[in-house]
């Protein structure tokens, strides 16, 4: 019998995967599509907000401390829009690797240009950051320097495939470069669109067209009777060309101005795994700017 016990635990033993090499967790779906990317088959990626969440309501759960008590490195996206549960769950996770200033605390923020930091910080302008707009994923550009910083980190972090980690970085560029001559061949500068909350401020930027109104009159504050009138009869001035919103949160409102204003609304999706077919960022990327031809 002891025998037979020792043959199976040696099979179990054979057949159980090789432990990765770098244990990731990230906060939002869009980090984890990268960290696959870049890390590859030497990592595990765990994704602690479903692509359905609003991020900027996420409360901290117990499976969530228990990730981050057990990640070599956590990567979050920073501008504070983790601000309402990350220092929860870092405080809780007792892990020194993924404390700030230490190589396994990664914010994918330090490698962008943030737009939009306010001057000051008031409550009656809304849920404002002052950090700058977090939405920064929309842009390719930023989001390949994220991906170098995170190539970088990796590296670091676990020198023994450093090699592995640039290799994986390098094709990630080459798929940059090619997804950007296509992308930019969509004719969307000049055009114009309302808005609900400000999410696409650097798509906007990065793609030529403009955001002429918001369905919000701050952000995160709920739009009232008055300010839809005022924005109803700009829209008639302006004739955007779409209403954007995303599935999940702010659809319904959109509809609404949508079937008044006689502008078509557009879904696009709010991060990676949204919406079919973005299951990582660059198709993620795709939808979005097909919607938007």
């Amino acid at each position: 019998m002891r025998r037979i016990l020792f043959i199976i635990v040696i099979l179990l033993a054979v057949a159980a995967p090789a432990a990765a090499a770098v244990n990731i967790v990230t906060t939002l779906p869009w980090i984890g599509s990268l960290a696959r990317e870049i890390g590859g088959s030497g990592v595990s990626v765990t994704v602690l907000v479903k692509p359905h969440q609003d991020p900027h309501y996420v409360e901290a759960k117990p499976s969530m401390i228990l990730a981050a008590r057990r990640a070599d490195i956590l990567m979050y996206n920073g501008l504070d829009l983790e601000i309402g549960y990350l220092p929860l769950i870092l405080e809780s996770s007792r892990n020194p690797k993924i404390m700030p200033g230490r190589t396994g605390n990664f914010d994918c923020s330090r490698f962008v240009a943030a737009i939009e930091r306010p001057a000051a910080v008031d409550r009656s302008l809304g849920d404002v950051h002052p950090l700058g707009n977090p939405h920064y994923y929309f842009s390719p550009t930023n989001v390949l320097r994220v991906a170098e910083g995170m190539a970088g980190r990796l590296a670091e972090l676990d020198g023994a495939n450093a090699g592995i980690y640039r290799e994986n970085f390098r094709k990630f560029a080459e798929r940059m470069n090619a997804q950007r001559k296509l992308w930019a061949a969509i004719p969307l500068k000049g055009k114009k669109y309302v808005s609900y909350h400000k999410l696409f401020e650097y798509l906007a930027g990065e793609f030529g067209f403009r955001i002429v109104g918001y369905i919000e009159p701050k952000p995160g504050i709920p739009p009232s009777a008055a300010h839809l009138e005022r924005l109803l009869a700009a829209m008639k001035r302006e004739r955007p060309d779409g209403i954007l919103t995303t599935l999940h949160y702010g659809r319904k409102e959109s509809e609404a101005v949508g079937s008044r204003s006689g502008v078509k609304v557009i879904i696009l999706p709010s991060d990676v795994g949204s919406m079919p077919d973005t299951d990582d960022w660059f198709h993620f990327m795709d939808k979005t700017l097909s919607a938007l031809d």
